[in-house]
């Protein structure tokens, strides 16, 4: 089964998706906790950025599975960054499923709010995927392939981060999440 939903529109919008009543629609409600796969191109992390990850990856595990794959910036080592792009963006498209619903992290994405990111969570656990596929794009952002293949594409700042930086903020706003989703006071 192909999931595909058109993010021509969305994508590339910045206007805050609209929440119903400023809280998020699924707390306190039974969301299905879809396995998170973090897909991020980029070279090694640095241990503080590791032993940081590794915490909320441990906390993480109390609500859903989690697993990461690097993929390797530029690994044809290509000259052109055009060509980089289309590389990594092979590499990524390749280890994604026909069921997986893909986010874009991508600084064109729309901006979203933390609830809205617990929203997220529980709209695909509710759209039958196998899996929710996080993208985090090589130093020239993401590839035409991914762009197209994308469920939805989201930002997580207005301003721009490497990878690591990418990824610690995109694991604590998946924790986040899931305790807004819990009614747990780690929110506010």
């Amino acid at each position: 089964m192909v999931l595909t939903l058109s993010v021509s529109s969305l994508a590339n919008s910045s206007a805050p998706i609209p929440l119903s009543g400023g809280r998020c629609k699924y707390a306190g409600q039974s969301v299905r906790a879809v396995p998170i796969r973090i897909l991020w191109v980029g070279k090694k992390r640095s241990r503080g950025v590791q032993l940081v990850f590794d915490e909320y990856i441990g906390k993480l595990k109390h609500y859903c599975s989690v697993e990461d794959v690097q993929i390797r910036s530029n690994p044809k080592n290509a000259r052109d960054w055009r060509a980089q792009v289309d590389d990594e963006d092979n590499a990524v498209v390749n280890l994604i499923r026909s069921d997986d619903w893909v986010v874009l992290l991508d600084e064109g994405g729309r901006d979203i709010r933390s609830e809205q990111m617990a929203e997220l969570l529980g709209d695909a656990g509710n759209t039958g995927a196998s899996r929710l596929s996080f993208c985090i794009g090589g130093p020239y952002g993401h590839g035409r392939l991914l762009r197209e293949r994308a469920n939805k594409s989201i930002k997580l700042s207005s301003m721009v981060f490497n990878h690591q930086i990418a990824l610690l903020v995109l694991v604590e706003q998946l924790y986040r999440s899931w305790t807004i989703l819990k009614g747990q006071k780690y929110h506010h």
